[in-house]
């Protein structure tokens, strides 16, 4: 499932196929079937965040902020100084490790999508997602049982939440976080990204987005030439 979200990325940035619908459909086919999300609830949020990334109130990534973290250096000076505390901030190198990762996606992004599509009306991505859990649903039910199925999909979820998390964050939040500055778009990508060493560990691990900078300076190049 982790994979297959690295997979999903690059059909979502038209980076595979050197025909934007050839990548849009199977896009479709890859988050929908294979993963039983909706392709309009991805792009909705990830081209705001390519946009603007790290940009509180336009970059849906840092939402979080200021409910559960208090992030980047002037945003937590501005709580600070309005008296605002949702949480012990003081604290949160800690407990980012038990809301953050574990929870993100079995427990919001879940029923989220789901909210998202229905929504919006987005049918096609709706029978999308449905065929996957169709799928998934028969091909353990038999064998481990409704408990079992739910249980399985829930430990998939938490597992992959938890490799998606770390991947995502490591090469953004150590960055510049504030509100949108108007500055230049060069400026404000490289502001907002960083790289994690190369490897080939940290390749496969991350889908090739340990080259953060390099992704979001030519989001459409295969993820394979960002070393060059």
């Amino acid at each position: 499932q982790a994979q297959a979200g690295w997979l999903q990325h690059d059909f979502g940035h038209l980076s595979v196929f050197s025909k934007s619908r050839w990548n849009h459909w199977v896009h479709k086919f890859v988050i929908g079937h294979l993963k039983g999300a909706p392709a309009s609830w991805w792009n909705h949020l990830h081209f705001q965040h390519h946009a603007k990334p790290n940009c509180f109130r336009k970059d849906p990534d840092v939402n979080m902020h200021p409910l559960f973290f208090a992030l980047g250096k002037n945003l937590s000076v501005e709580l600070g100084v309005q008296k605002k505390k949702f949480m012990p901030y003081n604290h949160q190198h800690k407990y980012f490790f038990i809301i953050g990762p574990p929870a993100l996606v079995p427990l919001y992004f879940q029923w989220y999508i789901f909210y998202f599509a229905v929504q919006r009306k987005q049918w096609v991505d709706l029978a999308w997602m449905m065929s996957f859990y169709i799928r998934f649903f028969l091909t353990y039910l038999p064998f481990l049982g409704v408990k079992g199925t739910l249980g399985l999909h829930l430990l998939v979820r938490f597992i992959e939440s938890n490799w998606f998390v770390w991947v995502t964050q490591m090469n953004h939040i150590p960055m510049h976080i504030d509100y949108d500055k108007n500055v230049d778009w060069f400026s404000t990508q490289l502001q907002a990204t960083c790289n994690v060493h190369q490897s080939f560990f940290n390749d496969w691990f991350s889908g090739h987005l340990n080259f953060q900078i390099e992704h979001h300076l030519f989001p459409t190049m295969p993820r394979h030439n960002y070393w060059k």
